[in-house]
């Protein structure tokens, strides 16, 4: 993997790069759909290249780890081929999953154990074992195992807790130089900063992490209970940190806004289920801001879903229509409405890329923030 760093902005620290990997390239700032399963909810790989123009796409360790499990991929050549997706792919190591779990996971040293929310069988999570899990699953990008605490833990476990996650990480990256791809491509290993909305606690994880050398730097244990500022204020205090020539991720970020404020804070990569869990329940994000579809005010309304985007689905479905689908319970409604709330999230970086590039990106962010936030 490599990380080219094309252009920085003049008003604030926001960066457009390139991310090379052996399935293409990445071009930052970039939002990756969230394939947990090996499947973005209600949309097909032909759909996330032709109609939303995404890069790369993530999918989940400990999901993929329980169904359909390493050795159905392994026989299948990896999820690259099991899915059918011939882009880049990123797998998060299920250190989440330690806060959304939390009551089915136990630590120790030694790592997690997971009772899994399946069938209640138990499994044990080493550094060591979500490298192989990884190697299986042939993810271009692999993360590290951490620990994710919830955002009002005290300043002592968010310490204590950071350790075990540094410590991990040096496993992590140990047992990744021990084995090899599985599947002719490269991967590469990406560290995880933590240390909950303690700034100090922050910049050391940073610290110690620089220290050992990754590709890439992703910021954990956000977006998980925080405020907005403090998130803002947890990134300013990590990115200056970070190494300018390795890509930065953002770890499950979030609303369109936080994707734009946290672009001009140096954070190069997102994922987040907003736009695709949105979409199941009726929100629209659009150029012109949120609608609720189900409204009343759609009801014949035949104007596209979104004049604004360039692609089939927001140029050649109504607002009426979509709103028919929703009502009525018919999957294409969650479809249509997945592909248009993704579509919107890669024209937003994807426009924030151009503006960093042509050296507008501060007065652009001003002026478009106010129309993406108005609600329908």
């Amino acid at each position: 993997m490599q990380f080219h760093l094309d252009h920085t902005d003049a008003g604030t620290d926001a960066r457009a790069g390139r991310i090379v990997t052996d399935h293409g390239v990445i071009e930052t700032p970039t939002f990756m759909p969230v394939g947990t399963l090996g499947s973005v909810k209600a949309v097909e790989p032909r759909e996330l290249h032709r109609d939303i123009d995404a890069d790369i796409i993530l999918g989940n360790t400990y999901h993929l780890f329980l169904r359909p499990g390493t050795d159905v991929l392994e026989s299948a050549g990896g999820l690259h081929r099991f899915i059918n997706w011939d882009g880049p792919i990123l797998t998060d190591s299920g250190g989440f999953q330690v806060f959304s779990l939390g009551h089915r996971a136990e630590l120790s040293e030694e790592g997690v154990e997971f009772q899994n929310h399946i069938d209640g069988d138990k499994h044990l999570f080493t550094p060591e074992s979500v490298v192989d899990m990884q190697r299986s699953i042939g993810s271009d990008i692999m993360m590290v195992l951490d620990e994710c605490p919830a955002a009002d833990v005290s300043k002592e476990y968010a310490r204590t807790s950071n350790e075990l996650t540094l410590r991990w990480a040096e496993r992590c990256k140990t047992r990744f130089e021990e084995t090899e791809p599985h599947y002719g491509h490269e991967q590469a290993l990406f560290a995880i900063v933590q240390g909950v909305v303690y700034p100090d606690v922050r910049r050391e994880s940073a610290r110690e992490l620089v220290d050992m050398d990754f590709p890439g730097y992703a910021i954990g244990g956000l977006s998980v209970g925080e405020t907005h500022t403090e998130m803002y204020d947890m990134v300013e205090a990590v990115t200056p940190l970070l190494p300018e020539d390795k890509p930065r991720y953002l770890m499950g970020v979030g609303t369109p806004e936080n994707l734009l404020e946290n672009v001009a804070r140096g954070i190069d990569t997102f994922d987040c289920v907003m736009p695709t869990r949105n979409a199941r329940n009726g929100t629209i994000f659009t150029t012109r801001g949120r609608m609720n579809i189900k409204n009343a005010q759609f009801e014949k309304d035949h104007t596209p879903i979104d004049p604004g985007l360039d692609n089939p689905v927001s140029q050649n479905f109504s607002r009426a229509y979509l709103r028919h689908l929703h009502k009525t319970g018919e999957i294409l409604g969650l479809q249509l409405a997945s592909i248009q709330n993704l579509a919107f999230y890669l024209w937003l970086m994807k426009t924030a890329r151009e503006k960093i590039i042509a050296g507008h990106f501060d007065s652009w962010k001003a002026d478009i923030l106010p129309e993406i936030n108005h609600r329908w």
